[in-house]
């Protein structure tokens, strides 16, 4: 059964649509959505690679304006909608000690997460209920977000067709690692905040 969704996503990849449907998913990710948009990245660079930093420019746009979107959230409708998100995430309790934090070290905290695997969906929406610097949110989300995005397409670009045999061959494991890195990203985000 992943074998089948594996070349699926990979035959996804490459349709006409498929780089406004990752540009969908960068931005409902960076506000609410649970999937990261790696998970559609990957296969469409495989698929084509002369593609890479087109594909990486998609994903980074639309997650930049996901993240903005989460801002929206978390300035404008927090109890609304911010919270419920935040709920989701199990970050409510410690949310309110981080929210100080921002003031001297939002970019940072902005850039990290926006490059690591912890939920960035939730440092969008405090930075919105933080009342972040708005233009400096921006900035440490593109370059927060290109580096990962620019990151994995190089990476692609450069050793695809060994990376896309290792990736057949330990389909699997890689699969497990992916939902671990994802369970750790959150539990990370429970104990951080």
């Amino acid at each position: 059964m992943l074998r089948r969704l594996y070349d699926w996503t990979l035959d996804l990849a490459g349709h006409r649509h498929a780089l406004w449907a990752l540009f969908f998913v960068a931005v409902i990710e960076s506000s609410f959505f649970i999937i990261p948009p790696d998970v559609l990245l990957i296969p469409m660079v495989l698929a084509a690679r002369n593609r890479a930093w087109l594909i990486a420019s998609v994903c980074t746009v639309g997650s930049v304006l996901g993240g903005v979107l989460g801002y929206g959230i978390g300035m404008f409708a927090f109890e609304a909608m911010g919270r419920p998100i935040l709920e989701i995430y199990h970050a409510v309790a410690k949310f309110e000690e981080i929210r100080g934090l921002y003031n001297e070290y939002g970019a940072l905290i902005v850039f990290s997460a926006g490059f690591s695997p912890i939920p960035y969906k939730v440092f969008t929406i405090a930075s919105g209920v933080a009342d972040m610097n708005i233009l400096t949110f921006t900035v440490a989300s593109i370059v927060g977000r290109g580096a990962r995005f620019f990151l994995v397409a190089f990476l692609l670009w450069k050793f695809g067709e060994t990376i896309k045999t290792f990736i057949e061959r330990y389909l699997a494991q890689l699969t497990l690692a992916f939902v671990v890195l994802l369970v750790a990203g959150f539990i990370a985000l429970k104990y951080l905040m």
